[in-house]
């Protein structure tokens, strides 16, 4: 790898890892990385809850939210130029720091991304049913039916990133073009409406006293609503995670990361300033301070919008196809990148060997994605069960935010470290590789601290279950327990690599330093 003091230019050296090169070019990888979001789901899951936290400024911390995420992308694309490993912060943390901590980055990203495909199929599930008028049954998270059904769109879906990452990229391009357009329509006919005086009582009229962080009631509720909005725009680093799938891999992915984030800024702030002002923040009815509407916002307010005549019906069957098709956007781009870094994990012998496999014909990680998807099908089925399809799986969500502050922050860091004797050679790089990607992981990193303590007081109302502890009868949220719990399974499987496996050599230093080159996966 090329060291420090070296130019910026300069690029380590890359061999083949079996995956297919020069597949993605700049708006395939941009589509990736803003569908990897999923901005419908991830507005339908949480905008509820920023509103209640926040109130009125919910546009204000939307783009505040965007800061770190704009930062840390700028993280992400200098340490590609250098590296294009589809590890990323594996590979990238293990250089920097060892590979303790690069272990500990690629689980992060495993644990968020297994974490979240819970959620994502059952609103995947959901919705199908909703869009063929089986209404009591999509409306109902309990059902053995929406369970089955999105134990079937897990396996979908890791079929399709089995057979190619061609293949992928084309149907996120579809679903992608669906999502922005209906949300680009939902917000306009809301704003229209509003205008001319037809939206709904209670209806607001938009104001830039919403963009003013300064008016946000408490610092707790301030954080609380950044932490929420985090999750909203996580997602982008698929874009990195496919690098060496694409035709320029030193510069297209981190430009793709870049972008993704701008083109969510926008939409973000689109759509909530047009929903606020069309439902405005009441707690009742279709209100966004509602929190019945919690789960299932857009279609409620999508139903309110278009109306029940003329074309109304039709553009709300396009809504919930809207929503349908996020979710299913981002199950599929968060199967690809945990399937890439456990190739990668893999390669270096983090892993065990059978995780480097690649499908001849396809070039796709063959047991990587198998795992991912049985493993989320697993969790899935586990979980629902645990809750009834409801509160646990909530809880799951609202822990993801912690591995998404300490993998996207740990980046940061590793780039100015790894970067370090470099900063002083010009301004651009004192900023770019090190002001501006390691204030994006404090800010990262604050939050995920801030994050604990909302996950862990039940008094913060931030879970929807909480657990007693035998014998203390304390009571904390159920959304630590199971941010505890993921990382100690964590730690249970890194000593299984680590001290079990026979000769470890990842851990030893001789696989993955800042001087090996990038390894070739066994055949």
């Amino acid at each position: 790898m090329a060291t420090a003091e070296q130019s910026v230019d300069t690029q380590e050296e890359q061999l083949d890892k079996g995956l297919k090169s020069g597949a993605l070019g700049l708006i395939s990888s941009t589509v990736i990385a803003t569908a990897s979001v999923a901005p419908a789901y991830s507005i339908a899951a949480t905008l509820v809850f920023v509103v209640i936290a926040v109130g009125l400024q919910a546009p204000a911390v939307s783009v505040l939210a965007f800061v770190p995420m704009l930062l840390t992308s700028i993280g992400y694309s200098e340490l590609n130029k250098a590296d294009p490993d589809c590890g990323t912060t594996f590979t990238w943390a293990t250089r920097a720091f060892g590979p303790r901590t690069g272990w500990a980055g690629g689980w992060g990203i495993v644990a968020a991304d297994v974490l979240v495909m819970a959620s994502l199929a059952q609103v995947a599930s959901q919705y199908c049913f909703l869009l063929f008028g089986a209404t009591g049954i999509g409306s109902n998270p309990t059902s053995g039916w929406v369970l089955l059904g999105g134990i079937i769109w897990i396996i979908l879906m890791t079929t399709i990133c089995y057979i190619g990452i061609e293949v992928s990229a084309n149907f996120q391009k579809i679903l992608l073009a669906i999502e922005l357009t209906m949300l680009f329509v939902l917000s306009i006919v809301a704003l229209v409406k509003v205008g001319n005086g037809s939206a709904p009582p209670g209806h607001l009229t938009p104001s830039i006293s919403w963009l003013n962080p300064f008016k946000i009631s408490s610092f707790s509720a301030f954080a609380s609503g950044i932490i929420l909005m985090v999750f909203i725009y996580w997602g982008w680093d698929t874009a990195v995670a496919v690098n060496e799938e694409t035709k320029d891999k030193t510069r297209t992915p981190g430009l793709a990361a870049i972008f993704s984030t701008i083109i969510l800024l926008v939409t973000y702030a689109l759509v909530i300033f047009s929903m606020q002002a069309f439902a405005g923040v009441k707690s009742t009815g279709n209100g966004l301070g509602n929190v019945n509407n919690a789960g299932d916002v857009l279609s409620i307010q999508g139903k309110e919008i278009f109306g029940s005549t003329g074309f109304g019906p039709t553009f709300y069957h396009l809504l919930l196809i809207m929503v349908l098709s996020s979710a299913a956007a981002s199950t599929q781009t968060t199967i690809l990148p945990t399937a890439r870094t456990t190739l990668s994990m893999a390669a270096y012998k983090a892993l065990p060997a059978s995780f480097a496999k690649v499908h001849p014909r396809f070039m796709t990680p063959t047991v990587s994605t198998i795992v991912m998807g049985a493993v989320s099908i697993a969790l899935y089925a586990g979980l629902n069960y645990t809750s009834n399809g409801i509160g646990v799986i909530g809880d799951a969500v609202i822990a993801i935010g912690l591995y998404i502050a300490f993998y996207y922050g740990l980046t940061g860091f590793a780039c100015a470290w790894y970067y370090r004797k470099n900063l002083t050679s010009s301004a651009r790089n004192l900023w770019m590789q090190g002001i501006l990607p390691v204030s994006g992981a404090l800010i990262l990193w604050f939050l995920g601290g801030w994050s604990i303590w909302l996950d862990y007081d039940v008094a913060t109302a931030n879970d929807y279950t909480m657990w007693t502890v035998p014998g203390l009868h304390w009571q904390v949220g159920g959304a630590f327990v199971i941010a505890v719990l993921a990382a100690l399974a964590g730690v249970v499987f890194y000593l299984f690599c680590r001290y079990i496996r026979p000769g470890a050599p990842f851990f030893k230093r001789q696989t993955l330093t800042r001087a090996t080159p990038t390894l070739v996966p066994d055949e």
